[in-house]
């Protein structure tokens, strides 16, 4: 087996640990949104004026993560962010135990500003293990992602159901998100490189195909190609937008689906957790085993199935009239809600030389979706409840089917 595919196996581990990382990470907090929301004394609207702290600390980054990552590679950056990631995760249990709002705003920034740099670089990694295996395998990497939020939604109904403390549970999962991202960082390729074989500390070399015929490229003369030249791209601005409706389809569940069925049935928090579980599961296995489906019927039919499915699922939950079927509907959601983000991430690299700024242009405005657009919910449900709110994500949704075409592969 030639080196260079011995190093892009070893960088695909890498990445999955540190997705799984970032799901812990993502989900640590939503999992216990309802006994945070009890410890800051907060309705549905201000909680969402909170959470809306960590989009602005994402947004505050993400547009120039693409350059540094392009200058200083993407396994510095990722161990720089996930640093400043996990500190203010944990500022923001503290500040929710002492009942801090502004305390707890001010840490969820923090979480943002690295968590959102910390997405680009990271599908930075895996758009690099993917040209160097010469195969769909994104999908794979969101499902480490969507791996971790399952394990750390699971670990939250452990320990409400046990009556352990939030501390407790965030300072577990600080810990495992340190050993997961740094140890993975070690086995990174260099990004923009010529063959695969080289990780980040060693000499530069150029990742390409991406599975294409003409194989890899010979070493080019890098031309310039800057954040604004790439806002400018009509294509890849719809890759963004297609992106953040499938942003929107995930982060709307993983923030409001437990209080969703909390509020409407009357339950107990570790049933909201356990819809939620399910909900995360189906996304994991759907990005799992959703590479074979993207690379023998292409990108544009799983997107159409992927938002068929999405809005079926999202109108099941949103109107069923008794709990069993809110989950049966959020299952179907998470489905749906499983294949976009990658494919959009996979599509914005088509081209590695441009992939830096395309891919932090598209992360942006998924991320920001994923970000802002639940806490915008959150306000709305203080009118109309959590699960008829979500219903308002069909939308975004809608806009990604139609867009759909814009994920065939292109390498201008």
């Amino acid at each position: 087996m030639p080196e260079s595919l011995n190093a892009a196996k070893r960088a695909r581990i890498g990445v999955l640990a540190i997705f799984f990382g970032s799901g812990i990470l993502m989900a640590t907090l939503a999992s216990r949104m309802w006994v945070i929301r009890e410890y800051l004394d907060a309705d549905a609207g201000r909680m969402g004026v909170l959470l809306l702290f960590t989009s602005f600390g994402s947004i505050s980054a993400m547009p120039f993560t693409g350059s540094l990552a392009a200058r200083f590679g993407t396994s510095p950056v990722i161990r720089v962010t996930v640093v400043i990631a996990v500190l203010g995760l944990a500022g923001a249990g503290v500040a929710a135990v002492e009942g801090s709002q502004m305390a707890f705003a001010a840490s969820l920034f923090v979480t943002g500003l690295g968590g959102g740099s910390w997405d680009v670089a990271q599908n930075l990694a895996g758009t690099d293990v993917e040209h160097g295996i010469g195969r769909a395998v994104m999908p794979q990497f969101h499902a480490g992602f969507s791996l971790g939020t399952v394990f750390a939604a699971l670990v939250g109904a452990g320990f409400s159901r046990l009556g352990l403390p939030l501390l407790a549970h965030v300072g577990l999962a600080v810990g495992l998100v340190l050993v997961l991202c740094l140890a993975g960082s070690v086995t990174l390729l260099r990004h923009g490189a010529t063959g695969a074989a080289e990780t980040e500390s060693e000499p530069e070399t150029l990742v390409a195909g991406g599975g294409d015929p003409a194989g890899p490229l010979p070493k080019p003369k890098r031309a310039k190609f800057g954040a604004l030249a790439a806002w400018a791209e009509p294509r890849t601005i719809m890759i963004g937008l297609v992106v953040m409706g499938a942003a929107l389809a995930e982060g709307s569940a993983n923030d409001w689906l437990i209080l969703g069925i909390g509020q409407d049935f009357a339950v107990q928090e570790a049933v909201g957790i356990v819809g939620l579980a399910c909900f995360l599961t189906a996304m994991t296995t759907m990005r799992a085993f959703g590479t074979r489906l993207i690379d023998t019927k292409g990108r544009l039919f799983a997107q159409v199935l992927s938002c068929v499915l999405a809005l079926a699922g999202l109108t099941t939950y949103a109107l069923a009239p008794w709990v069993g079927l809110a989950i049966v509907g959020g299952t179907v959601w998470g489905l749906g809600a499983a294949l976009g983000f990658p494919m959009g991430m996979s599509a914005a690299a088509d081209n590695p030389l441009k992939a830096a700024v395309r891919t932090s242009v598209v992360s942006t405005i998924g991320y920001t979706a994923f970000l802002a657009g639940p806490p915008l919910l959150g306000m709305l449900a203080d009118h109309i409840g959590y699960r008829h709110a979500l219903l308002v994500v069909a939308g975004p949704v809608v806009l990604g089917l139609i867009l759909a075409p814009a994920l065939k592969p292109r390498q201008d």
